[in-house]
């Protein structure tokens, strides 16, 4: 087993890693920026390194200053969580050159995966069904056309390095296609420094279920049931479920065994996410691979009893799977809830600042993986991704009523969250029914009420406190000469102001 492992990430990612390193007994090391000093991550770590400014691109994103870390801390395993680094080849080959275990698959599978349409070719050649499209990369905007004409419209334009939705461009009719081939392959290069499209036939309301992999450097690789992940913000995920409440013991066993030989063919090894869209019919195509730990994790870990990280850790000091396919049991129904410092009623507007208070649910069936803490100022450089808030259940039904009731204890004040969004689509009678696809939040923002989606917490538990400060002035004489404005009032007495509001009777 590895001495110390140099975790390549900050915030709740870096915590989570951080935790199943202590209870492996293996020491944990991070790194930060100038913006993440005084960071969770940083204050329960064993050694901490400080790699630079706060843009990413100065400090989370430069390998020959985390492999330095790695060599001075004395670490032989690196760990690059989700996002930054975590799916790029050449940190993996910077690894491997130093000496250093890199925790995730290698550079040759990353790849692959990589590539989307290399993963498509490589699906196709395993016999893993794909969405009907291009193969290849498109070159120029006519072939595209060609290709749309013969397939028929809608049609989805794809950046070829592309996630999260970034390169991507739904066009309905032929017209459209000239400013999104233009658009998607501007944006693609932005965000990847590579402007190649493809193409593929859009699939009407499909949902998105994902299967999770574990394979060893013994030739044994197994899936871990299914992650439904449909609710979606503009490509982005929002809230995950395990299992889906549409996928049966057969879909699950035949996408399950899918996932399994599109791993073997791509020689992948430790954890990994196969991507799929489902049709109504129950059709299901390949969509992706992430070559990494993913955001939606615990809701696997909640329903299988795993733990993800402590096996990505075993596998990649060259241990086996310790339990085979049959062994693999999934038992009750989790959800998880995507905690962001963002404001649902200005546009998804980030909200960092500081933390002034904040109330984290428990009770049974809960789970929060958060990397904040009172007092801590959120940064604006980064992802406004919070934690994660997990409930689980026996079935999906008693999952929901204990993800309601967390909600509820959940608020954190100085900060807008999306929390109170959360409240409005679990009381949404589709939701309830399962009855969602891809695109079904966004057409749910564009016919819902737009009463305010704050709740405890948000903008309304600042109000509540404004209120008590302007009842107390009124009762006690504010127009005196001897009242003090608001402005003086110390912050213990505004927190003795809330709790006397708490305690009122209504009326």
């Amino acid at each position: 087993m590895f001495k110390k492992i140099l975790i390549a990430n900050r915030g709740e990612i870096a915590v989570r890693i951080l935790r199943a390193c202590r209870e492996l007994g293996i020491g944990a090391v991070v790194v930060y920026s100038e913006a993440d000093r005084a960071a969770l991550h940083v204050r329960l770590a064993d050694e901490a390194y400080p790699i630079g400014p706060s843009p990413s691109r100065e400090s989370y994103l430069r390998i020959d200053k985390l492999i330095e870390v790695a060599r001075r801390a004395g670490c032989n395993a690196l760990h690059p969580g989700y996002g930054f680094l975590a799916e790029n080849p050449a940190l993996a080959r910077a690894c491997a050159d130093a000496d250093v275990t890199f925790i995730g698959p290698s550079a040759t599978a990353m790849e692959q995966m990589g590539s989307k349409t290399t993963a498509r070719q490589l699906a196709r050649r395993a016999g893993v069904p794909t969405v009907p499209g291009a193969v290849d990369p498109l070159e120029h905007l006519d072939d595209a056309r060609a290709l749309a004409h013969e397939m028929g419209f809608p049609v989805l334009l794809k950046a070829v390095a592309g996630g999260g939705g970034k390169g991507m461009r739904l066009v309905a009719t032929e017209p459209e296609l000239a400013a999104a081939w233009r658009d998607a392959s501007s944006e693609a290069l932005n965000a990847f420094g590579d402007a190649r499209l493809y193409l593929e036939k859009y699939v009407q309301q499909p949902r998105h279920i994902e299967v999770q992999i574990l394979a060893d450097a013994h030739g044994h690789i197994v899936y871990l049931g299914e992650r439904e992940c449909s609710v979606q913000r503009r490509h982005q995920k929002v809230i995950e479920e395990a299992p889906s409440p549409v996928v049966d013991a057969r879909l699950r066993h035949a996408m399950g065994e899918a996932a399994v030989k599109l791993a073997a063919a791509s020689g992948y090894t430790n954890a990994g996410t196969v991507e799929f869209l489902v049709d109504a019919g129950g059709k299901f195509y390949f969509l992706e691979m992430n070559a990494r730990l993913q955001v939606e994790h615990p809701v696997t870990e909640a329903v299988t009893g795993l733990d993800l990280v402590k096996l990505q850790i075993r596998i990649a000091a060259g241990e086996p799977l310790p339990f085979t396919q049959q062994e693999v049991v999934l038992r009750g129904h989790a959800i998880e809830c995507r905690i962001y410092a963002e404001d649902p009623d200005n546009n998804f507007f980030p909200s960092p600042g500081k933390i002034l208070a904040r109330r984290a649910p428990s009770g049974p069936g809960i789970r929060l993986d958060d990397g904040v803490y009172a007092g801590w100022t959120v940064p604006n450089e980064y992802d406004p991704l919070l934690g994660k808030l997990i409930a689980w259940g026996s079935d999906r039904g008693e999952a929901l009523a204990r993800m309601r009731r967390a909600l509820e204890e959940f608020y954190v004040t100085g900060i807008h969250t999306n929390v109170g969004l959360f409240r409005r689509i679990l009381a949404d009678p589709e939701f309830l029914r399962a009855e969602i696809h891809t695109r079904w939040l966004d057409e749910w923002f564009r016919v819902a009420p737009t009463r305010s989606t704050a709740g405890p917490g948000d903008a309304s538990e600042d109000a509540a406190l404004l209120a008590a400060v302007l009842w107390h002035l009124s009762t006690n004489g504010a127009s005196s000469a001897s009242a003090r404005p608001a402005e003086t009032l110390s912050r213990w007495k505004l927190e003795g102001r809330r709790e006397q509001l708490d305690r009122a009777p209504e009326r």
